[in-house]
């Protein structure tokens, strides 16, 4: 199904920041050479988050050495990793007054450890500079390399999150080099170690509702606690088409469904995205 000839229906539109908010944000970042998914992924909720004082860093530069078909971050040969980023990611933190901070990250493969002593140095200098910042690390898969999970729980982020993305059918197709079991048995393993766990689901990818609950049920047995569902948007003409504009309705039947089998906290709406409200379930 071609997304051009789905109107969006009037649930999506989208808020965007005030120019005062995101001036000040942005120069915090330019100053300090740094990116947000807030604006690399096109988030609907950019104005909300930057209202409430939390942000998403995007760290390990903004170019992705995989190319999913969902996702607006820019894919290719990235450079190399830059020492002086923990650094300067913490004290833009600090500057911002961050209430709760989120850390993801392009994918970089290229690394021997996927960029894992970057995302340590990180959150460990955001710790030292803003004790009282909670943190939660939206991390990629790191191809499964148990070193590198284990440097991020050694990091002690108050949430580690890892999204799943899509139905296991489509996975292969929208997130390319991304698996599928691969994703569960990282969550299982922070799970397994005590760590409170979230993740993520796009909906309208061209998946089955039943689809979508067994996506959820495997998500409550690989001991994920949090979970966010949200509608796909098509980063451009070139990305995987949308397929449906889901229902709000819907989208509070998945949530009852998930808290019904056994996930703690969810967030699930046509507008919500993996860092919706984070802040909620840092300290919970």
């Amino acid at each position: 199904m071609n997304s051009d000839r789905l109107r969006k229906p009037e649930w999506l539109r989208i808020k965007l920041p005030s120019a005062e908010q995101y001036s000040y944000v942005k120069e915090h970042l330019e100053r300090h050479h740094l990116h947000t998914i807030c604006e690399s992924g096109n988030c609907p909720n950019q104005g909300e988050c930057w209202a409430a004082k939390t942000a998403t860093f995007m760290i390990l530069g903004n170019i992705c050495t995989r190319n999913c078909r969902f996702c607006g971050v820019n894919s290719g040969v990235p450079e190399g990793t830059d020492s002086n980023e923990p650094e300067r990611l913490a004290l833009a933190v600090k500057e911002l007054g961050i209430k709760h901070c989120v850390l993801t990250s392009v994918t970089r493969d290229d690394l021997e450890d996927g960029g894992a002593d970057i995302w340590a140095q990180t959150i460990l200098a955001i710790k030292a500079l803003s004790p009282a910042t909670t943190i939660e690390a939206l991390i990629p898969d790191f191809q499964e390399k148990r070193s590198s999970l284990e440097q991020i729980i050694s990091a002690a982020p108050e949430v580690i999150a890892h999204n799943i993305e899509t139905v296991e059918r489509l996975s292969p197709e929208i997130r390319i080099k991304a698996q599928y079991r691969r994703s569960l048995s990282v969550l299982k393993f922070f799970a397994d170690h005590g760590c409170r766990t979230k993740s993520g689901i796009m909906v309208g990818l061209g998946e089955t509702d039943d689809e979508v609950r067994e996506c959820i049920q495997d998500l409550t047995t690989a001991g994920c606690s949090i979970l966010t569902i949200g509608q796909y948007l098509q980063p451009s003409r070139e990305h995987h088409p949308v397929h449906r504009y889901v229902d709000p309705s819907q989208f509070a039947e998945y949530k009852d469904f998930a808290l019904g089998v056994g996930i703690r906290f969810v967030e699930s709406g046509p507008l919500v995205r993996s860092s919706y409200h984070a802040e909620k379930f840092a300290s919970l």
